[in-house]
């Protein structure tokens, strides 16, 4: 089981970036045109720089559900490697069988 504060620390960077979301997809969007002057990409660029670390979506760790482990998950169950082969052994995961040929 994962430190409790390292999972809420996670949590608070998730409402961060939900948060913040519009926003920096705004300030990117004036960044990438071309058609923006070299004055206006520098104010959207020191923009962006002051918005909060946490608000950057790369910053948001996947985490097992049941556990809160950052490493080791699958995407497509939500969980670590440990929990999905107990839980796949035990029969609790729909469609997912232990392989035999």
């Amino acid at each position: 089981m994962a430190k409790t504060s390292s999972i809420l620390k996670n949590e608070r960077r998730k409402a961060l970036v939900a948060k913040y979301s519009a926003r920096r997809r705004e300030l990117k969007a004036t960044i990438k045109n071309p058609a923006t002057s070299a004055e206006d990409r520098a104010a959207a660029q020191a923009k962006l720089a002051k918005l909060p670390r946490d608000s950057n979506p790369v910053r948001v760790t996947l985490r097992c559900a049941v556990t809160g482990r950052p490493r080791g998950n699958l995407r497509k169950f939500g969980l670590s490697r440990m929990q999905f082969r107990d839980k796949a052994l035990k029969g609790e995961l729909t469609g997912v069988v232990k392989a035999s040929w």
